[in-house]
């Protein structure tokens, strides 16, 4: 593809224009014959610096925010648009891969990756083709828009086009809106899950944090919106948006009984059986059902497909059930886990004994808060480290100790391994133990090193053991 029928809002000279590409890159590590290098600015590092890497890597082109020598042309497009661009470009070299999906946007600071998969395996139980794209699928929630594209790209070649429909539900990320990955997506339906403390590092203020958000329900992206609004955040947003919106609530499901097994209950006049556990997973599955009524589907089909969807990998994963339970769950901001906590608590016969940390790197200011939950929601905590990255373990626990409240029993520990098997260690029969925050993570994070760790078979291993 030349370079001209890329970047189709640029004014481009002769040879320029005529330029082949066939892919963007904005990692230099990951140019090769015939790339279109991005040198976008950062936080960290500046993309300008790489130009040099790129090119004898195979970058054919560049674009960057300022003009630079190069020994291959260069198209400068200014800091503020140059992530629209860019989504703009990796939509056109991956031949637009978004038409004839039925795209679905999932936003809010919690539940964006179960909602996404109950969708996708919704969609795959009704005879539909449906994938996702997210935390449980890359390191980032939101992948940059060259590989969102290119994986857009390779999910619609591998749909087998007999199917009545082709469902991609994307986990849309605050930081995704705000960087414009997603321009030049344009979903079927967008949905917002809730909003509570977290990202602060990177917004500064719940309100910057709500208007990314905001920007998804918005007509560039969809004109349908399902929005939960028993979170206050859901409800200025469904009252403000110009789309035509779905408003979901916990009053939609009726007749509820719930244990440590699955859940059961009324919505829309048929009775829904599911694997998931918790009040919070009765929200997610209130929404993907909406979401899939929306793209289509029968109320009672989708009610009775729930019953065969698998519960989500990392999220109240029961991973041990005997004597006690033990329970697995990426719950990471102050509202995750109270809402993970407040569940087990309605559910358990016994004592509540929990396990987590904060991750280093990232928002301070929700570490204190998670001590407070914690403190207050469990009988006993063992504070520990969960991907400290570049930071002290015993500095962020400090920070996470300043929270708590209280005459509760906080222990800390930071060696992961020893927190769960402490833990595991105090549990009496009827007890249930909650180790949170890494869910689905299969590694450790140090400044030095990445390590192999997974909760659920530490905890394996450790019960083996015993």
């Amino acid at each position: 593809m030349q370079l001209g029928d890329v970047l189709t809002d640029e004014t481009l000279d002769v040879q320029t224009a005529s330029v082949e590409v066939d892919r963007i890159e904005i990692d230099s590590r990951r140019c090769v014959y015939p790339t279109l290098f991005f040198a976008l600015p950062g936080s960290n590092a500046d993309g300008v610096d790489f130009v040099r890497d790129a090119v004898a890597r195979g970058a054919v082109a560049v674009v960057s925010p300022r003009a630079i020598t190069s020994a291959v042309p260069v198209v400068v497009i200014p800091a503020s648009r140059i992530h629209r661009v860019l989504a703009q470009a990796s939509a056109a070299v991956s031949e637009h891969p978004e038409t004839g999906i039925e795209l679905v946007g999932v936003t809010g600071t919690n539940g964006k990756t179960t909602v996404t998969s109950l969708v996708a395996n919704l969609a795959r139980s009704l005879g539909w083709n449906g994938a996702v794209i997210g935390t449980l699928t890359n390191e980032r929630t939101t992948p940059a828009a060259p590989e969102l594209f290119r994986s857009l790209a390779r999910l619609r070649h591998d749909f087998d086009p007999s199917r009545p429909a082709s469902v991609v539900a994307l986990e849309v990320s605050s930081h995704a809106l705000d960087q414009q990955r997603v321009v030049g997506c344009h979903f079927a339906v967008v949905a917002f899950t809730n909003l509570s403390h977290d990202h602060l590092d990177y917004h500064h203020t719940m309100e910057s944090y709500f208007a990314a958000k905001a920007r998804l329900f918005g007509p560039e992206y969809s004109s349908r919106a399902v929005i939960w609004v028993d979170d206050p955040y859901g409800a200025q947003l469904a009252a403000s948006t110009a789309l035509a919106v779905t408003t979901v609530s916990r009053r939609d499901a009726s007749d509820v009984t719930s244990s440590l097994s699955g859940t059961a209950f009324f919505w829309r006049g048929h009775l829904v059986n599911t694997v998931l556990v918790g009040d919070y997973n009765i929200d997610n599955a209130l929404v993907a059902m909406s979401i899939m009524v929306e793209l289509g589907a029968r109320e009672d089909e989708v009610a009775a497909a729930m019953a065969g969807v698998a519960a989500v990998s990392g999220r109240f994963e029961v991973v041990h059930q005997g004597e006690f339970t033990v329970i697995v769950d990426y719950a990471h901001t102050p509202q995750g886990l109270e809402r993970l906590l407040a569940s087990v608590r309605e559910l358990c016969e016994g004592r509540v004994l929990s396990v987590f940390g904060c991750g280093g790197d990232r928002d301070a200011s929700k570490r204190p808060a998670m001590g407070r939950v914690a403190s207050q929601m469990s009988d006993l905590t063992v504070v520990t480290s969960d991907n400290p990255r570049h930071e002290s373990p015993d500095a962020i626990i400090d920070a996470i100790m300043a929270g708590v409240v209280g005459p509760a029993d906080v222990r800390r520990e930071a060696d992961r391994r020893v927190a769960i098997a402490r833990a595991l260690e105090e549990a009496r029969p009827g007890d249930v133990v909650v180790v949170a925050g890494k869910g689905h993570e299969t590694t450790q994070t140090f400044a030095d090193r990445v390590e192999d760790f997974d909760d659920r078979e530490v905890v394996r291993e450790l019960l083996k053991g015993s």
